[in-house]
């Protein structure tokens, strides 16, 4: 069943100030992810971005960046993995690749096996790259191909995906369940529907929630109700920017160099403990604040850190 949100109307019960790090939301299944930051931006979060969209369909974790949060987007969805279980269905071809899509086609499934859909499953393993549906909001020329389809015409992209597990959990003619750990940016129905294809009956997604968007899980998640039901959980669950890169050394910077790491200039190796400076990315710190993304410059003499990415915002008053 698909949710309406009708507090959308409403006005919201309390404005917060800008909020600068990353909440995340366990989206429901039936409002789009734009919807969901829409209803958080209501609540004074002007920035708002977030770590890779989810269809309407798909339920679960949605990375929401606010403020300064917002410019880490692309090392979140190029630096980790995505989990999801989904649900699909066999002897079905739709135009959108799920089941909210035109019926196309029902095919017969009676020769199907479990056996045959856990090896075809398991071999999703071995792709390198998927079809792109034409329903989608990848772009083409600036515009998404949902646009060109809607108009009869179905642009065919293919895109690199890596698949590093994939197995079923359950099935229930025609009903298939699975569970599959891919890389950011993957179509889980697009898996489905090439399943199909393989097996010669058609497939379509009909449920998907995603568990986990590097780094984070469903246990660490909140719901949209929860936050419009009091928006003070919008500040409880915010998580600091250097939580979103949990793989990154976290630099002390000296007071002397707040100033010099703002303005983007290197910083000298030297500043730090030879011990704190083998990594070759970090984040810049100063009283448990970010001012920085930086990478080690290290065919330089003297080696130094460059900035790459400035985090600071007026939260830091020295």
């Amino acid at each position: 069943m698909v949710k309406t949100f009708s507090s959308f109307s409403k006005a919201p019960s309390q404005i917060l100030p800008q909020l600068h790090g990353l909440v995340v939301l366990n989206k429901a299944s039936g409002p789009s992810s734009n919807r969901c930051l829409m209803q958080i931006k209501r609540l004074g979060q002007k920035k708002i971005g977030h770590a890779g969209t989810l269809d309407p369909l798909a339920s679960g974790v949605l990375l929401v960046l606010l403020g300064q949060a917002t410019k880490l987007s692309s090392y979140l969805q190029s630096g980790g993995g995505k989990i999801y279980q989904g649900t699909l269905r066999l002897g079905q071809i739709t135009d959108t690749w799920d089941c909210q899509g035109q019926l196309l086609e029902e095919r017969d499934t009676s020769a199907i096996s479990l056996e045959t859909v856990s090896r075809e499953i398991a071999a999703w393993t071995a792709l390198r790259e998927q079809p792109v549906p034409p329903y989608s909001a990848a772009k083409l020329d600036g515009k998404p191909l949902y646009t060109f389809a809607r108009k009869g015409t179905m642009i065919e992209r293919v895109k690199s995906v890596e698949i590093s597990e994939a197995q079923i959990l359950a099935m229930d003619l025609p009903f298939v369940r699975f569970r599959v750990h891919c890389s950011s940016g993957t179509y889980i129905r697009s898996l489905a529907h090439s399943l199909g294809m393989r097996l010669g009956c058609g497939a379509v997604l009909t449920a998907l929630t995603r568990e986990f968007s590097y780094p984070f899980g469903l246990e660490s998640s909140c719901s949209l109700d929860e936050i419009e039901a009091d928006p003070a959980v919008l500040v409880r669950e915010l998580k600091p920017l250097h939580a979103a890169l949990p793989d990154w050394t976290c630099l002390e910077v000296p007071a002397a160099w707040v100033e010099a790491v703002k303005n983007g200039r290197h910083l000298p190796c030297s500043v730090f403990a030879e011990e704190q400076t083998q990594s070759r990315q970090a984040i810049l710190m100063h009283q448990g604040l970010e001012l920085a993304l930086a990478s080690r410059c290290e065919d330089a003499k003297p080696a130094y850190w460059e900035v790459t990415r400035g985090l600071w915002s007026q939260q830091l008053k020295l």
